[in-house]
């Protein structure tokens, strides 16, 4: 590869993460402490990002792909996005929060997409490649965490009583519009030209003509559990740093990058898995890590059984990527040439957009529930409330899923 090249993507991709990182990671914090936000509100907040995941594949499918270059329009939304970051950072409450995070996650979620495309579109071996430039966003999301902790030190709970919190949106903004700059001088990626007769409606850019592949039992299963274990995946996004700070684990925005180095390293381990082990053993190894990971921030604490939350957070390569890696791997090869693009579109929207919308609101709707109860208990049966769900999730998947098309583990890519 072009050193310049691989430059500019590294950089495009630790960016786009750290941009995420930097305020992502601890909004649930912000918002209990900060902004005073009831668990639905924080639900409600949260919830914007399922909907950026449904609205994202429209913008890019209608815009991206059809009328404007790719990085041109990365400059514009990440410029578009640094006002929103802002306007966050101005506001006093979650009802004014509200409409500029919406809007954000559209623009933000749309992003996402278009990194991914200009670097396959200039990867020549986009297998073997793309991992080496993917991972600097790894690396941008734990910078980011590094420095709201040890630099900065705005999740300290002093500071953030003081709402030091609130910076983060500055800093993300300022790396947004730094993307944005340096976005035009990314490789030109002019839009796609379609051959003759290709369906590119609305029906295909959300993926639903590939909604035939349900009638497979196992997909179908699989289609299902991915649903469903989102709920779970919401509590995590959603709670975690707030719990973290709350019983006064020190650095917790920095320890919770832990989870993405984890990612990181979990990502090459996912061929040997799938080809030794096959599918299904993988997905229960992902599932049974998230029944795991919950049951150690149940009973552990910020004293003696800390090192039962930092295992808990180093889970989430397993958590993650034995599932959704696995999973999108599972869709692309079952679904053939047909429906390639389109089921992972389908499976994308099922998760992040359903999925993970019902688990914003049902962690909501827990949080607020174990609030009214006793408060000595509430973090412990908040995180059990999790746990259980992952262990039906778990149940489902191993009794229905029989992976019939064992055919699929010759078609896995050697390299993640």
């Amino acid at each position: 590869m072009n050193p310049t090249l691989r430059i500019q993507l590294s950089l495009m991709m630790f960016l786009e993460y750290f941009i995420k990182g930097a305020w992502f990671v601890t909004l649930g914090t912000y918002l209990t402490v900060n902004l005073k936000a009831t668990g639905f509100e924080t639900a409600n907040i949260f919830s914007t990002h399922s909907l950026g995941a449904v609205l994202a594949p429209l913008l890019i499918g209608l815009l991206a792909d059809r009328f404007f270059n790719a990085e041109r329009l990365l400059a514009i939304l990440h410029f578009v996005g640094a006002y929103l970051l802002f306007m966050m950072y101005r506001s006093v409450n979650a009802t004014a929060f509200y409409p500029y995070v919406f809007l954000y996650f559209i623009a933000y979620m749309s992003s996402l997409a278009i990194t991914n495309t200009i670097a396959f579109r200039h990867l020549s071996d986009a297998k073997k490649q793309f991992p080496s430039i993917r991972v600097w966003g790894t690396v941008g999301w734990i910078i980011s965490g590094i420095l709201i902790s040890y630099f900065f030190g705005w999740d300290k709970s002093d500071a953030v009583v003081k709402g030091f919190l609130r910076n983060t949106f500055l800093l993300a903004g300022g790396a947004s519009l730094l993307l944005s700059s340096l976005s035009f001088m990314l490789p030109k990626s002019p839009p796609l030209k379609y051959p003759a007769g290709t369906k590119q409606g609305i029906i295909a850019i959300l993926g639903l003509d590939a909604l035939s592949l349900l009638k497979q039992k196992d997909f179908l299963v699989f289609f299902i559990s991915a649903i469903l274990i989102c709920i779970p995946l919401a509590f995590y996004y959603q709670q975690a740093n707030p719990y973290l700070t709350a019983i006064g684990l020190p650095n917790p925005t920095a320890k919770m990058a832990i989870g993405q180095l984890s990612e990181g390293l979990c990502l090459l381990l996912i061929p040997f898995f799938l080809l030794r082990l096959g599918f299904k053993k993988t997905v229960i190894l992902g599932i049974g890590a998230w029944v795991v990971r919950y049951l150690l921030f149940a009973y552990g604490n910020a004293d003696d059984l800390t090192f039962m939350l930092i295992l808990g957070i180093a889970l989430h390569g397993i958590c993650y990527d034995f599932l959704f890696v696995a999973g999108q791997i599972y869709t692309d090869t079952i679904a053939g040439d047909r429906y390639k693009g389109s089921a992972q579109g389908l499976v994308t929207i099922a998760m992040y957009g359903i999925g993970m919308l019902i688990g914003f609101w049902v962690a909501g709707y827990i949080t607020e529930y174990y609030k009214a109860q006793d408060a000595a208990s509430y973090w412990k049966s908040m995180w059990l409330s999790p746990a259980y769900i992952a262990a039906i999730v778990l149940i489902i998947f191993f009794f229905l899923f029989q992976d019939r098309k064992s055919k699929w583990r010759d078609k896995t890519p050697s390299h993640s």
